[in-house]
């Protein structure tokens, strides 16, 4: 396994991130494996020397996170382990139960500790904005919580880079922890970060731990056309019919099956390579509920791909609506 540095810290993480949302409860998901169907995959990417784990409370409402908790205190020295999770979407139908006011975040906080059964949280990031919170009211939550030793570092996910630099701005400004992260879509299907958000990243030394890097399995080659929904997770959640859509997204899966039959690798391992290419990019955030893609993945650190191939992958791509970013109106300020 390849590590790298998280950000402007020393913390090292491995170049792959286990994406936890895929354990937990299938009542949430049909495609969600329980404790039990998890536990090869934690003790396979520890093996491997993977150390990154992503969650969300959100993730099967809690469940994922009391999976992920328990199964790396079981099977991994947490003193090793970046253990991130996330908080904004609702974890019920009652007030205060989801957004980023600075009450709901203490008590997600609190509440997220407790599930995962740790006294700290190595990356604690919000999972969108807040359109209804300043978003002054949120990162001093935040900062408060490092302060408090009850996380250790702070990160985001998807946003308009404005967006994200202001928070960066605002947090210098006062002092406050700054975010390290940015975890956002991003794949050779879906480029558009490429326009602001990756070179902000990269000039403010950012990490960049993308979610769905393959396309929700598109890249992978689990589907025979666009559009195909024959997959389980497909067929239960739909996002992939929304994200990608268009005629030259195929075009893009056509030539990263090329690629990687001209290798003699497999498309997801191309396709991995391809984002672990990017200056900016630290770990993708790998989803797995077969073994199988799991290995193959973690191959795919170790793969590195020639400038021509680099150009051959990216030429048929077009140009997207931007997609993946929570609507909300404009962030008000105090």
């Amino acid at each position: 396994m390849q590590y790298t540095f998280l950000s402007r810290t020393g913390v090292k993480v491995s170049r792959l991130c286990l994406g936890c949302m895929s354990y937990g409860s299938s009542s949430w998901r049909p495609w969600v494996l329980d404790a039990e169907g998890a536990a090869p995959f934690f003790r396979r990417a520890l093996e491997a020397g993977v150390n990154f784990f992503d969650t969300a409370d959100a993730y099967s409402v809690g469940v994922s996170e009391e999976v992920t908790g328990r199964l790396l205190r079981e099977y991994a020295n947490l003193d090793e382990v970046v253990l991130a999770t996330k908080v904004f979407f609702p974890m019920s139908e009652g007030p205060n139960m989801g957004g980023l006011s600075r009450k709901h975040i203490e008590q997600a906080c609190e509440a997220s500790l407790k599930r995962l059964g740790v006294e700290v949280i190595d990356l604690y990031q919000i999972h969108r904005l807040d359109p209804h919170t300043p978003i002054e009211e949120t990162l001093a939550a935040l900062d408060r919580l490092v302060s408090q030793g009850k996380v250790r570092y702070i990160g985001s996910s998807s946003m308009y880079a404005w967006q994200f630099m202001r928070a960066l701005s605002i947090s210098e400004r006062n002092g406050w922890a700054r975010f390290v992260t940015m975890q956002n879509h991003y794949n050779l299907v879906y480029r558009e970060e490429e326009r602001e958000m990756m070179p902000l990243c990269e000039a403010e030394e950012i990490a960049v731990i993308p979610w769905s890097p393959l396309a929700r399995g598109m890249l992978a080659g689990t589907r025979t056309t666009l559009g195909d929904d024959s997959t389980t997770r497909s067929k239960s959640d739909g996002a992939d019919q929304i994200l990608y859509d268009q005629a030259s997204d195929w075009d893009v899966v056509e030539t990263v099956k090329t690629v990687a039959r001209q290798r003699g690798d497999k498309p997801a391992q191309v396709a991995l390579a391809w984002l672990l290419s990017k200056p900016a990019v630290a770990a993708p955030i790998l989803g797995a509920t077969r073994l199988s893609h799991l290995d193959d993945a973690l191959q795919a650190v170790d793969i590195t791909l020639s400038d021509e191939e680099i150009t051959t992958l990216e030429a048929p791509y077009q140009p997207h609506p931007v997609r993946g970013i929570q609507p909300s109106r404009p962030l008000r300020s105090r």
